[in-house]
C-alpha cells in the first residue's frame, strides 16, 4: 500500500470507527462524567489554573489534561462528541507519530503502516480512544518523549541534538501537566540503562540538563500560579497522588505485582498470540540500537508500573507504543519471508480470536435463554451485538484461512466492537453505567429544582454536566470528593443519611429538590424510604430520579 492510500485508509477508519460513534452513547461513570464535568467547569468558571470538580477543589491531577477536554468542548460544544474528541485526537496523533518514527528507523512503508495499524487496533488503545479520560493524552506525551529521547541520543549534529533534547523537555512538561511527576520518571528510567548499555552516558550528562531546563520553563508558570492560588495543591498532589499511590499499603486501587501481565495480553487483542514471537524476534535483534531502545521502552515502564501498589488497567497504556513497533516489524517480516513458523503464528492468532468470539457468542446465547440480557423490546441492541460478533468471527476466520494475505483482518473486528457495542448495551446496563442518558430525558424537570442531590459521585458529575451546574449535594457519599468537601470554606455540600429527612424538609422550603439516586441492591429500600410521599419519581433499573416539590 502506498503512503497516499495508507493515509486515505487511516482517514476512513478514523471517520467511520472512531469519530462517528462518539455521540452515540452516554458518558460512562465515574471517569467520563468526571472529566466532562471538569472541562465544562473550566469553561464556565474561567478558572484555567486550579482544578475543580463539582465546584470543589480537586487536586488529584494537574490541570493540563483538563485543558484539552475543555478546549474540545469549547469547539464542539458541551456534548458527548465534545467531551470525547480530545481522546480521539491524541490517539490519532500518537498513531501518526509511531508511523513517522518507524519510517525513519526502517525506511520501509509496509513496516510503518503495520506498526500504526497494530497500535490503532490494540483493544486497550481503541477502547480508550473513544473514552473521555487522560490516559490517551499521557500516552501521546510519553511516546513523543521516548521518540525525542532516542533521536537525542542518536543525532550526529549539534543542532539536531539541541532540537531533540528540547522536544524531550517539552514532552515531559506536557506529560507532567497531564498526570504529574511520572512524566519525568519514565524517560529517566529508560535513558539511564540505555545510556549505560550503549555507552552513551556522556551524551546524557552533557545534554540532559537542556531537557530539564526546557521542562521547567514550560511548567513553572502554571506551577507557581496554582501554588499562589491554592497553597495546599502541591502538598496534596505529591504525597497523596504519588508517594501514597506508589508505595503505601493503603493505596487506591491496590493490585498484586503481576496484575499487568494479563492486562498486556488482553489489551493487545486481537494480536495477543503474536506477542511472544514478536518480542522473541526483537530480543534476537537487540544488537540494533533502535531495537534495544524499543525493548527498554516497553520493559522499564512495565516493571515500574508493576512495582506500584495502586494499579488500573489504563496505567500501562504507554507501553503499547513500543509493542506496536515490535509487532509491526514482526508481521511484515512474517509476510515477506512466509516461513512455516510465521504462518503458524498468524494462524494461531486467528484461532485465538475465533475461540474468543465463539465463547462470547455462546455466552450470549446461554444468557438470552436463561437470564436474558436483552428483554423484549431491545431486539435492535441484540442485533447489533450479533453483528459485532459475526464481524469478529469473520475477521478471525480470514486470518486463519489466508494468514499472509489477511493478517490485518482482526483489526476490523476490534474497530467494529468499540464502535457499535457501547451503543448496543442493554438498557439495564445503560441506566446503571451511563446515567446521563436518563438525566437528559428528565432534564427539564430537574432544571426547575432549586437544590440537587445525588448519592454517587459519578452520577452527581453526570447530573452537573447535563444541567451545567456544580452545586450538587452529596448524600452519604464522598469518595474522591473527600478532600474538597473537607475544606473549611465549603458548607452544605454533604449530608448524612441520618440527617437527610430533616435536611430535605428545610431544603424544599427554598424550592423543589431534584434527587438522583444510584441504588445498591442491598440499600434499595432504606434509600427509597427517605423520599417523601409527594415526590415525583421515575425509576429505570438501579437509577431513580425524583423531584420533591
Amino acid at each position: 500500500m502506498t503512503p497516499r492510500r495508507a493515509a486515505l485508509a487511516l482517514g476512513a477508519v478514523f471517520a467511520l470507527f472512531f469519530l462517528m460513534p462518539l455521540g452515540l452513547h452516554g458518558l460512562w461513570i465515574p471517569d467520563e462524567s468526571r472529566y466532562a464535568q471538569i472541562g465544562q467547569e473550566i469553561l464556565r468558571s474561567g478558572d484555567w489554573i486550579a482544578p475543580h470538580f463539582l465546584g470543589l477543589r480537586y487536586f488529584e491531577k494537574p490541570i493540563g489534561g483538563y485543558w484539552l477536554i475543555a478546549l474540545s468542548e469549547a469547539v464542539f460544544g458541551e456534548n458527548l462528541f465534545g467531551a470525547r474528541f480530545a481522546s480521539v485526537l491524541v490517539t490519532l496523533l500518537t498513531t501518526l507519530l509511531l508511523y513517522a518514527f518507524a519510517q525513519r528507523l526502517w525506511r520501509d512503508a509496509r513496516t510503518s503502516i503495520a506498526a500504526a495499524l497494530v497500535f490503532l487496533s490494540f483493544a486497550l488503545v481503541a477502547g480508550q480512544a473513544g473514552y473521555s479520560n487522560l490516559d490517551p493524552q499521557f500516552s501521546l506525551w510519553v511516546t513523543l518523549g521516548m521518540v525525542a529521547l532516542y533521536f537525542a541520543f542518536e543525532s550526529g549534529s549539534r543542532a539536531s541534538r539541541l532540537r531533540w533534547w528540547a522536544v524531550l523537555g517539552l514532552a515531559c512538561a506536557l506529560g507532567f501537566l497531564t498526570k504529574g511527576f511520572l512524566a519525568f520518571a519514565l524517560p529517566v528510567l529508560v535513558a539511564l540503562p540505555y545510556a549505560l548499555w550503549q555507552g552513551r552516558w556522556r551524551v546524557l550528562l552533557t545534554w540532559g540538563p537542556l531537557a530539564v531546563g526546557v521542562a521547567l520553563l514550560v511548567c513553572l508558570p502554571w506551577a507557581l500560579a496554582v501554588h499562589w492560588r491554592e497553597p495546599d495543591f502541591w502538598n496534596f498532589f505529591f504525597w497523596n497522588e504519588h508517594v501514597r499511590r506508589f508505595a503505601s499499603a493503603t493505596a487506591q486501587h491496590m493490585r498484586p505485582w503481576w496484575f499487568f501481565v494479563p492486562i498486556v495480553f488482553a489489551g493487545a487483542l486481537p494480536w495477543a498470540a503474536l506477542l511472544p514471537p514478536a518480542l522473541r524476534l526483537a530480543w534476537g535483534q537487540r544488537g540494533e540500537r533502535a531495537t534495544a531502545f524499543m525493548l527498554l521502552w516497553f520493559a522499564v515502564p512495565f516493571v515500574f508500573f508493576s512495582l506500584s501498589k495502586g494499579k488500573l488497567p489504563t496505567y500501562i497504556l504507554p507501553c503499547f507504543a513500543p509493542l506496536a513497533l515490535a509487532l509491526g516489524r514482526y508481521v511484515v517480516q512474517a509476510c515477506t519471508q512466509g516461513t512455516a513458523g510465521s504462518v503458524r503464528a498468524l494462524r494461531v492468532n486467528g484461532a485465538l480470536n475465533l475461540l474468543i468470539g465463539a465463547g462470547a457468542a455462546a455466552a450470549l446465547v446461554w444468557l438470552q435463554m436463561h437470564e436474558p440480557l436483552y428483554p423484549a423490546g431491545e431486539g435492535w441492541g441484540l442485533a447489533q451485538i450479533t453483528l459485532v460478533l459475526g464481524c469478529w468471527l469473520l475477521c478471525a476466520a480470514l486470518q486463519c484461512w489466508q494468514p499472509l494475505r489477511h493478517w490485518a483482518a482482526p483489526a476490523f473486528g476490534v474497530w467494529a466492537f468499540f464502535a457499535l457495542v457501547p451503543a448496543a448495551l442493554p438498557l439495564a446496563l445503560v441506566h446503571n453505567k451511563m446515567p446521563d442518558q436518563l438525566i437528559l430525558a428528565h432534564r427539564e424537570a430537574l432544571r426547575g429544582a432549586h437544590t440537587l442531590v445525588s448519592d454517587d459521585v459519578g452520577t452527581a458529575a453526570a447530573l452537573a454536566w447535563r444541567l451545567a451546574r456544580t452545586d450538587v449535594v452529596m448524600l452519604d457519599s464522598q469518595g474522591e470528593l473527600r478532600y474538597g468537601l473537607s475544606q473549611p470554606d465549603v458548607q452544605g455540600r454533604y449530608v448524612t443519611r441520618a440527617d437527610f429527612p430533616a435536611w430535605l424538609a428545610q431544603a424544599r422550603r427554598s424550592g423543589p429538590v431534584g434527587i438522583v439516586l444510584r441504588l445498591d441492591d442491598a440499600e434499595e429500600d432504606p434509600l427509597l424510604a427517605l423520599l417523601p410521599p409527594d415526590a415525583r419519581m421515575h425509576r429505570a433499573g438501579r437509577l431513580v430520579i425524583a423531584v420533591v416539590p
